[in-house]
């Protein structure tokens, strides 16, 4: 690209600077986007360029598998019900290691490569978030049912980049493993975010999964309930995230590729974006 090319891209940018310049944007930060280098250096360009263009980035994280791999080194058996992880409190531990003490670490480093931007914190901060279990086949995996966003509105205001690890406690002390999807939906409503970013590792929606002729661009939240029995089981969470988001007053969610280079960029910065948008419109 040539530096009138350049100039020409960042001019198409200008409206959108205007639209979310002081505006909370919440990106689940997942998938493939991970654990390829290349794609991790782009995703901390990514969130740095949105902070120094005046937008306030919230990072929430999941570990799936980071924590696979650590569990499987320690030798600690696990098994999975419906396609979840059975978290016991042996499996806790390393979720909260691994989430915490490594991912979330190895985030803020990229992030801070950069300048002192970014700050690590957990659902169990100040009482972020408050969890309750999701069933008891599961043991330790919870539903978010509360949020104290203040302490994240202080980061904020400070001009700091939370990167929230999404282990939460109960009212009664008790640490649960929460969905990173669900977390970044219920923390955007409760932060009044304009948008909801969550990275996957495919293009976005499709009405015909596995055939994927037909892809989804755009979606009202009435047409995304329809489809949602049919949708397999790692694409469901994200959408179902989607919609707890657009009706908790969220302006847009997005499903993102994260094998994309500087996609979370393209997605707020261009006219067409990427991925599927789901928008009340």
């Amino acid at each position: 690209m040539n530096d009138i090319e350049i100039a020409t891209t960042l001019a198409g940018a200008l409206p959108w600077l205007q639209r979310w310049h002081g505006q909370t944007v919440v990106i689940k930060y997942g998938g493939h986007a991970m654990v390829d280098d290349e794609l991790r250096k782009a995703f901390a360009e990514d969130v740095v360029f949105l902070k120094l263009a005046g937008i306030k980035p919230v990072i929430v994280h999941g570990g799936g598998p980071q924590i696979t791999d650590m569990l499987s080194r320690l030798d600690v058996p696990t098994e999975f019900v419906d396609g979840r992880r059975v978290t016991t409190p042996e499996v806790m531990d390393v979720v909260r290691m691994v989430l915490v003490g490594q991912v979330q670490r190895e985030l803020v480093g990229l992030i801070n490569q950069h300048g002192p931007f970014a700050v690590g914190v957990s659902g169990e901060d100040a009482h972020l978030m408050t969890a309750r279990p999701r069933s008891e086949a599961l043991g330790l995996v919870g539903d978010i049912t509360e949020v104290r966003p203040e302490f994240v509105h202080t980061l904020l205001e400070d001009d700091l980049i939370p990167v929230v690890s999404t282990v939460s406690r109960s009212d009664n002390g008790l640490v649960y493993n929460v969905n990173a999807d669900s977390a970044a939906a219920a923390l955007a409503v409760a932060l009044n975010a304009v948008k909801l970013v969550v990275l996957t590792d495919v293009a976005g929606l499709y009405r015909d999964w596995p055939t994927c002729e037909d892809f989804v661009h755009q979606i009202t939240p009435g047409e995304l309930r329809g489809l949602l029995p049919g949708l397999d089981s790692g694409m469901l969470p994200k959408m179902e995230a989607c919609l707890h988001a657009i009706d908790g007053g969220v302006t847009r969610a997005h499903v993102v590729d994260g094998r994309i280079a500087h996609g979370v960029l393209v997605e707020v910065f261009t006219d067409s974006g990427i991925g599927t948008m789901v928008v009340d419109e």
